[in-house]
């Protein structure tokens, strides 16, 4: 499986250029490496566990839809999703802009048994539940997504307003 992981991401690498980063390098996910490219870099950065202000509960269904699909916080707050998969088939809330999510969904159309654990998603099978950490620095409106082939495409989207 590591090699179908390398191959997929030399690959993408090859179709998408220099700036397509493998899901599962060994340095990604590392916070004291985290670059201005990093994913989801645009709206904050992994939270720490210790320091989340607050939950919010997401249900995922096979409707391909968020409940809810809008979420406020304030500038600097840590979320603790907890994600819930309602569905019978895998979903994933993916954090990021508009921009990168839609290149990582094409990435996922190509490559669709690419494997990732980014800080900004988090993969759920049927009938579990998941938790994804993030701390919101930037104020403005982000996105989010399931990646999942398919799913992007049919609108399983929602939006994150980050207040001042």
């Amino acid at each position: 499986m590591k090699r179908l992981i390398i191959a997929s991401a030399l690959a993408a690498s090859l179709v998408f250029g220099a700036g397509a980063m493998a899901h599962d390098d060994e340095n990604h996910g590392k916070k004291e490496e985290q670059r201005a490219d990093d994913h989801a870099a645009a709206l904050g950065k992994p939270g720490d566990p210790g320091k989340v202000t607050r939950d919010v509960e997401v249900e995922m269904n096979d409707a391909m839809r968020f409940r809810p699909d809008s979420i406020r916080v304030k500038r600097g707050e840590t979320i603790r999703f907890i994600v819930r998969n309602t569905g019978k088939v895998k979903h994933e809330m993916v954090l990021g802009t508009i921009k990168e999510l839609k290149e990582h969904a094409g990435l996922m159309r190509k490559f669709p048994e690419m494997e990732h654990a980014d800080p900004n998603q988090v993969s759920v099978e049927p009938g579990m539940t998941g938790e994804l950490v993030w701390q919101f620095t930037k104020a403005g409106t982000f996105d989010f997504a399931c990646l999942v082939p398919g799913h992007f495409e049919a609108g399983m989207v929602g939006k994150v307003r980050v207040s001042r």
